[in-house]
C-alpha cells in the first residue's frame, strides 16, 4: 500500500484511491484556500465599484492589489522562520501559519464590508490590499506544507500534489467565485451582505488546516547548523559569540542563507538559467489569457457564451486535465513533461488565431477551450513540480516563493503589454495568437540547455525512491 500511495499507479482504481489518499486531499482543500481571496479582490470587486459608479480608472486601482503576489518572495523568509506564538505550538509551524493568514483573509473581508466607499474608497483600498498581503502569504505557506508533506524520495509525487494544488485554485477562484454573483441578484441582497458571507466561507474553507497534519522535517536542524557557522564566521575561532553576533547569524540564515544556498548548491549559470525560465515559460500564455475577454467580444461571443465556455468549462477542463497531466508527468518524468507540455500549450493558441479567421463559431470555441485548457494544465503541473523539486527542504517557502515570484512577474507585468501588441497589430488577432504560440519558444530553449542537471535531479529522486521502497519492503 505504501509503494501505491508513492508512486504512479496503475489501474483506475488505484489511480482513485491515490488521488484520495489524505496528503493530496488536504493538498486540494489548501488550494481552494488559495484561490478564494481572488475572489474578494478581483472579479467581485470589481462588480461592486461598477454598480457603485465608480470609472474604470478607479476598479483598475483596486486591481494594483496583486501586484502583491510578484512580490512575496521579500518576507517569505519570515514564514520559514518565524513560529506565530500559540498557534505554532499547537498546530505546527507550516499549518499555523496556514490558519493565521486565512483568519487575517477572514476578518479583512468582513471589516471591507462595513466601510463606506463613497467617502471612504482610499482606506477600502488599503483594507483590499491588506487582504492580498494576508492571501499572497497564504500562498507561500501552502505551497511550502505541500512541498514539505511530500518526502525527498518521492520526488514524482510533487506532480500529483501540483495537480491538487491546482484543481483546488481554480475550484476556489472560479466554482466558488460564481457564488457571490448569484447572491447579490437576490431580493434584499446587496454587496456589503454579500462580503460578509465571503468572510465566513473563508472560515470554513480553513477544513483543509484541520485535515492537514504537520510534515515532519529536518528544517529546524538544517537552519539551526547554518546559523551556527554564520555565528563562528561572525565571532571568529575560539571567541565568546555575544549576543549581537546571534542576532545576526539569525538575520543572515533567515534573510541571506536561503538565496545563497540557492545559487551554492545550483551554481550560478544553472540557477540564473532556472530562473529565467521560469520568467518566460507561461509569458505566452499569460498574453492569450489577458486579452482573451476582449477577443470574445469582438470576435462576436455574446457574454452568456463568454461565461459558459471560458468560465466554467475551463474550470472543469483544468481540474480534470491537471490530475491526467500529473498521472502521466509521474510516468513520464518533469522533464520530458515540461517539453511536452509546453509545446501542446503554445500550440493549441493556434486554434485561437484560427477563430479569429473563422468568427464566433461554438464548436472551434469548444475546442479551442478546450485545448488551452488542457495543455495550460499540464504544462503548469510539470512546472510548478520542477520548482517544487529545486526547493531546499531547509528554506522550503522562501526559494520556492522567489522561483514563483519571477513566474508571477512575467504573467503579471511582461503581459501588460499584450493590449499595447493588440494595438501594434491594428487588431490582427490571428497574427497575435501565432506570436503567443512563438513567445514559448525561448523558454524551451533554455530548458533544452539546463535539461542534464534537471534529469539528474529526478534520477537522484528516482534513487532516493529506489532506496525507501527497498527499506520500507
Amino acid at each position: 500500500m505504501a509503494k501505491l500511495l508513492n508512486q504512479a499507479p496503475v489501474g483506475f482504481g488505484n489511480v482513485v484511491r491515490f488521488y484520495l489518499q489524505r496528503r493530496l486531499l488536504t493538498i486540494f482543500l489548501l488550494g481552494m484556500a488559495s484561490g478564494y481571496p481572488w475572489v474578494m479582490i478581483g472579479s467581485s470587486m470589481s462588480a461592486w465599484l461598477n454598480e457603485m459608479g465608480f470609472t474604470r480608472a478607479t476598479i483598475g486601482f483596486f486591481g494594483a492589489v496583486f501586484a502583491v503576489y510578484s512580490v512575496n518572495f521579500l518576507w517569505s523568509p519570515l514564514v520559514d522562520r518565524v513560529r506565530i506564538p500559540v498557534l505554532s505550538n499547537w498546530l505546527g509551524h507550516r499549518r499555523s501559519w496556514v490558519l493565521f493568514c486565512q483568519l487575517g483573509v477572514a476578518a479583512s473581508c468582513f471589516f471591507l464590508a462595513q466601510i463606506d466607499f463613497t467617502t471612504q474608497l482610499r482606506f477600502a483600498g488599503m483594507v483590499a490590499l491588506t487582504i492580498a498581503i494576508f492571501s499572497a502569504t497564504q500562498d507561500i505557506s501552502i505551497d511550502a506544507y505541500r512541498i514539505d508533506s511530500i518526502g525527498e524520495h518521492e520526488a514524482r509525487l510533487q506532480s500529483a500534489g501540483a495537480a491538487m494544488a491546482t484543481a483546488g485554485w481554480w475550484t476556489g477562484f472560479a466554482g466558488l467565485g460564481a457564488i457571490p454573483f448569484f447572491l447579490s441578484d437576490l431580493p434584499g441582497w446587496d454587496w456589503p451582505r454579500v462580503y460578509q458571507v465571503l468572510a465566513v466561507m473563508m472560515l470554513f474553507l480553513s477544513a483543509g488546516v484541520w485535515l492537514a497534519r504537520e510534515p515532519k522535517t529536518d528544517r529546524r536542524v538544517l537552519q539551526r547548523e547554518a546559523e551556527l557557522r554564520y555565528q563562528q564566521v561572525l565571532a571568529g575561532a575560539g571567541n565568546t559569540i555575544r549576543m549581537g553576533h546571534k542576532l545576526t547569524a539569525w538575520l543572515g540564515v533567515t534573510l541571506v542563507e536561503p538565496l545563497a544556498e540557492f545559487f551554492r548548491r545550483n551554481g550560478v549559470r544553472f540557477a540564473l538559467s532556472i530562473l529565467l525560465f521560469v520568467l518566460l515559460f507561461k509569458v505566452g500564455e499569460a498574453f492569450l489569457g489577458r486579452m482573451s475577454i476582449v477577443f470574445y467580444q469582438e470576435v462576436g461571443f455574446t457574454n452568456s457564451e463568454i461565461g459558459l465556455y471560458s468560465k466554467l468549462v475551463n474550470w472543469w477542463i483544468t481540474i480534470i486535465f491537471s490530475l491526467l497531466g500529473a498521472y502521466v508527468t509521474m510516468r513520464i518524468g518533469i522533464l520530458k513533461g515540461l517539453f511536452i507540455g509546453g509545446s501542446a500549450m503554445a500550440l493549441s493558441n493556434l486554434l485561437f488565431s484560427a477563430l479569429a479567421v473563422v468568427g464566433p463559431s461554438k464548436p472551434l470555441l469548444l475546442a479551442a477551450v478546450i485545448s488551452d485548457g488542457f495543455t495550460s494544465a499540464w504544462s503548469t503541473v510539470a512546472f510548478v513540480a520542477l520548482i517544487s523539486l529545486l526547493a531546499n527542504r531547509a528554506f522550503t517557502a522562501t526559494q520556492y516563493a522567489l522561483m514563483a515570484s519571477v513566474a508571477t512577474f512575467g504573467r503579471t507585468v511582461l503581459a501588460a503589454y499584450s493590449g499595447v501588441v493588440v494595438d501594434w497589430l491594428d487588431g490582427n488577432w490571428a497574427v497575435f495568437f501565432l506570436l503567443t504560440t512563438l513567445m514559448v519558444i525561448p523558454s524551451l530553449l533554455f530548458l533544452w540547455t539546463i535539461r542534464k542537471p534537471i534529469q539528474a535531479l529526478e534520477d537522484e529522486g528516482r534513487a532516493k525512491q529506489a532506496r525507501w521502497d527497498e527499506e520500507n519492503g
